[in-house]
């Protein structure tokens, strides 16, 4: 289903942000203040305007409390990015995701009725458990304690069924999904038997997760 979505904010983080939602087909509004990074835009999104994201006649104009969600990627100027989302909350967007740089700014954008994230925070600790365990492949973090990860089936799983692993009970850990090569089995049903080179999508707590992704320590 094709979304509306509006991202304040051009820099590195947004324009990712802005050129993954155009590609899977959802409508997306760029807004900076920086009228080359808009020109930038201008050709992958439905809509690019330069524009001063704390002026809130110009937020009621582009119509902004319609949108499904607005991201406020506003990166350095922290005092702007709190004053923005202020305003979005006060015209009355329904979802505001506010991009933090420290745990104080992520507070107060949770106080003001944000949905807080932390790119560079999530993408290091992501990036650590990569780095360090052979078996997991990707992390996505859902709190401070719990995640999902993708991770290599261990040799000794190979040729057995999700019931002789019994990963719930050793492991504290529930499969969601089973990647073999192109195909993805979705809930597997506990007679899967696992084969050489799949990948687990796993969720659980983080140092479950780890025990999982090291079955044989």
């Amino acid at each position: 289903m094709k979304k509306q979505l509006a991202v304040i904010g051009l820099g590195r983080f947004g324009m990712s942000l802005i050129e993954e939602l155009a590609q899977m087909g959802h409508e997306v509004l760029a807004i900076d203040y920086d009228e080359q990074k808009v020109n930038t835009v201008a050709d992958t999104v439905t809509h690019a305007v330069q524009a001063d994201a704390m002026d809130e006649q110009v937020l009621k104009a582009l119509g902004i409390r319609n949108f499904d969600t607005v991201v406020v990627s506003i990166g350095e100027n922290i005092q702007s990015s709190i004053l923005t989302t202020i305003l979005l909350k006060e015209i009355g967007v329904a979802k505001v995701v506010a991009k933090a740089r420290n745990h104080l700014h992520g507070k107060v954008l949770e106080k003001i009725g944000a949905s807080v994230i932390f790119p560079e925070r999530d993408m290091g600790r992501r990036l650590a458990h990569i780095l360090v365990s052979e078996g997991i492949l990707d992390q996505i973090y859902l709190s401070r304690d719990h995640s999902i990860m993708e991770i290599k089936a261990p040799g000794r799983f190979v040729g057995k069924n999700l019931v002789e692993i019994d990963v719930r009970r050793k492991f504290k850990v529930t499969i969601l999904a089973i990647k073999r090569g192109e195909e993805i089995v979705v809930s597997p049903r506990a007679e899967e038997i696992i084969a050489e080179g799949d990948i687990l999508v796993a969720i659980g707590k983080n140092h479950d997760l780890q025990k999982l992704s090291h079955p044989e320590k």
